[in-house]
This record gives C-alpha cells, structure tokens and sequence, in this order.
C-alpha cells in the first residue's frame, strides 16, 4: 500500500508508520510526495509518543514508486489526489483526506500533530474491519 501526501513529511509519513505497526504483518506499507519536503520533526515527536519510530524515515518522490506494482494507493490530502500521476498496476486508489499539521500555528502544532496522527489511525483501523474484513484481534491498535 503506497500513501501518497504532498510533502511526504507528516500525514503519508504517520499512515506508513501505523499501517506497519498496527498490521504491518498484513501489509507492506510505503508513502511518497508529489513534492517531497523533509521529514517533519514534529511527526517525529508525535509518533514517539506512541511508540512509533519514524526517526529513520526520509521523503520520497512518488517518481521512486513508478513501475512498482500496488494494491492500494491512498491520497491523505486533496493537492495529492489532484496531482497523483498515474500509477499503473493499482488495484484501488482512495482519498483520505486530512488536514495539513504543519500549518498548525506554532503555539497548537504538537497538538494537531496528536489528532491527525489518531485520526490517521482509525481510519486505517477502519480500513482494515470494514474492506478488508479483518477482526480487530487480528491486528494492534492504540486508539482502538
């Protein structure tokens, strides 16, 4: 599963990191940008506080994943679902649309950070009972 964002620096970046902790022996997940930006560092707080590594993540250009097969491609926000190119060889490609932490004001970031990172959760957890019909203790969740 390819999530694909506009920066690949937060929003794409948790969706990978929790769709590989949450079920990641179910999926095989990777994240991209239509203009790559750099790894937020305040993805990484948020995804440590819940024990989650992205420390060693960098952002990618979606042109890294052409030619590369996938059974889903999920947009986490709108630009990238009006700019994805086309990726041959994908069985579905979804909108999840999430708003940008990273215009959060300084002072309320680490805490919009917080929320899109459950939002970003329960949508996968979501994802995963109702399309792919798995139970919940098939996988493992910390806001589920």
């Amino acid at each position: 599963m390819l999530f694909l964002c506009t920066g690949n620096s937060a929003r794409s970046q948790m969706a990978e990191a929790l769709l590989g902790a949450i079920a990641g022996n179910h999926f095989e997940a990777h994240s991209a940008g239509t203009h790559p930006a750099g790894l937020n560092p305040v993805t990484v707080e948020a995804m440590q506080e819940v024990g989650v590594d992205v420390r060693h993540h960098q952002s990618k250009h979606v042109q890294e994943y052409l030619g590369q097969s996938f059974d889903s491609v999920n947009t986490v926000c709108d630009r990238a679902k009006e700019t994805c190119p086309v990726l041959p060889g994908v069985g579905n490609i979804r909108n999840w649309s999430f708003d940008d932490p990273a215009a959060a004001p300084p002072e309320t970031r680490l805490v919009v950070f917080r929320r899109m990172r459950d939002e970003i959760a329960k949508w996968i957890c979501r994802f995963l009972v109702e399309e792919c019909q798995l139970s919940l203790a098939s996988f493992r969740c910390y806001c589920c």
